[in-house]
This record gives C-alpha cells, structure tokens and sequence, in this order.
C-alpha cells in the first residue's frame, strides 16, 4: 500500500514537474512574444525575459524584431527603351507590430520575398536603361514604396531598398563602348579646335607685336636658331624671313627701262647702248 503510494505521489510530482516546464518559457530581448489563448490571441504582447502560461491552454509564438536581409534573386526584364537586362536587389526590413505579423500573414518573410520579385519586375518595366545604371536613388525609392504599401498591412516596416547589379547583354556592351569612345574622340576634337583657336589668337597678336617692331622678328629668328643649335645638330635649318626680302626690295632702286631702237637698214641688229648690263650685251650678235 505504502508502494503504491509512493508511486502516485511519484508520478503526481512528475507531471507537476511537466505541467511547470510547459507553463515557463523564455523570451530573448530581440524577440517578443504573442500568446494564442484556447486559439485567439491576447492582446498583450510579452516582453522579453520569463514568461509564465497556463498548461495546455496558452501557445506562445515568438517573434523577431530584428531586421531581416534578404536577397531578391534576380529577375528578367526590358525595360522601357526596348533593353534586355538583369537586374537584382536586395531588402531589409523588420516586423513592427508582432501580433498582426503573426495573425494577418502566413509566412510574412516569403510574402515580403514575393512582393519585392513582382516590384522589381514592375520597376524594369517602368525604368529606362539610363536611370538604372545612373540614377538608382530614385529607383530605390519607389521599390521601397511599392514593397512597404502591402507590408504595412502585415505588421511589417521595410527599412530600405537597394539594386544591387544591373546585367546587361554582350551586344549592348559593345554599342556601349562604341557611343563612350565616340563621345571621348569628339571631345578630343573640339579641345583640339578650342586649343588652335587660341593659339591662331596668340599668334595674330604676335604678328600685330612684330608689325609694329621689326626687330623682334629678328630676335625671334635668332632665338629659334639658338633653340635648333641647342640640339647638337649636323644641319642647321636656317628659315629666311620674308619682311626681310620685303626690306631688300624697298631699299634697292628700280632700274632703268631698256631703250628700244630702230633697226638698221642693213638688217643688221644694233647692239644697245652701254647702259645696259654686260650679260646683255654679249648676248646681242649681228645675223
């Protein structure tokens, strides 16, 4: 007798024991807890720490309130202009009402995951090649509205969204290079012009400078022949100004008009008088 009662008051002890464990839970500081009473939720959230339930009565379900990344894989889309791209993105977001995020939702991180794919299809979409290579801010912004619009409905805050890798294919690289190395030849050649353009306007005022003085032609000679000697060149190119022949032309005097006579009866031709050069005369002979 006394056995048996041993082995009740054993037993009764035993499943005191389990109905303690099951009534204890402990909730960690990044988690909050959402207790479901015979099925319906208790409005009250349980803070982090220990937590106290009612045997086989209460359900705890535990809820993360840390922010969560995930990667959205990465979808197929044309954008606007006609392009076909891949483009990947990734979400951060955290849940901020932990009852709605455990009652209104079934899985709210495969929900997020989904709505994200669908929003990032519908940004190629809308989006030109330029904006999503250039201008990914603004893009970010209206993802993070299109994803945060469904989540708010399930307790859920997105923090923030971002576009990871614009994929493009191989021919759109290459037309890609061709434009870039077209736009850098052209800016080549317009600093090229802009440069001979100033230079031109340099050196008219140069030539207006040595109008004005001569002599600094001559320097300027000079110091080009210094300049070229510098080398230790075998040949010295000695350029002749043209001002100069100018000069020679004014200070030497115009000669006289050959005098033209009347032919001999004869027919003999007369020579010229002694005026004229002496080359000239010996070329003059009598036929």
């Amino acid at each position: 007798m006394i056995a048996i009662l041993l082995y009740a008051l054993a037993a009764i002890g035993g499943l005191a024991a389990l109905l303690a464990a099951m009534s204890v839970r402990v909730i960690k500081q990044y988690e909050q807890g959402v207790v479901f009473r015979l099925g319906r939720v208790m409005p009250d959230v349980r803070a982090p720490g220990l937590v106290t339930l009612i045997p086989i009565v209460d359900r705890l379900e535990k809820v993360s309130m840390q922010i969560v990344t995930m990667p959205v894989p990465a979808q197929d889309g044309i954008t606007r202009d006609n392009v076909t791209v891949r483009v990947d993105a990734v979400v951060y977001f955290n849940v901020s009402d932990p009852v709605r995020a455990a009652v209104d939702v079934q899985d709210y991180i495969s929900a997020i995951g989904q709505v994200a794919q669908t929003s990032l299809r519908s940004i190629i979409g809308k989006s030109d090649l330029d904006d999503l290579l250039s201008n990914r801010e603004r893009l970010n912004e209206g993802l993070e509205l299109m994803i945060d619009s469904p989540a708010l409905g399930w307790g859920v805050h997105i923090d923030r969204v971002e576009i990871k890798d614009v994929v493009l294919p191989d021919s759109m690289k290459r037309s890609m290079s061709r434009q870039a190395e077209a736009e850098r030849e052209r800016r080549a050649r317009v600093i090229t012009a802009d440069g001979e353009l100033q230079a031109s306007a340099k050196l008219a005022q140069a030539a207006e400078a040595m109008t004005e003085h001569p002599a600094a032609l001559q320097l300027r000679l000079l110091q080009t022949v210094v300049e070229v000697a510098a080398e230790k060149n075998s040949t010295l190119v000695l350029p002749f100004p043209v001002e100069l022949l100018r000069f020679l032309e004014r200070a030497t005097p115009p000669e006289d008009p050959p005098t033209t006579q009347p032919p001999n009866p004869d027919g003999a031709i007369v020579p010229r008088t002694n005026s004229a050069p002496a080359e000239y005369q010996a070329r003059c002979y009598v036929t």
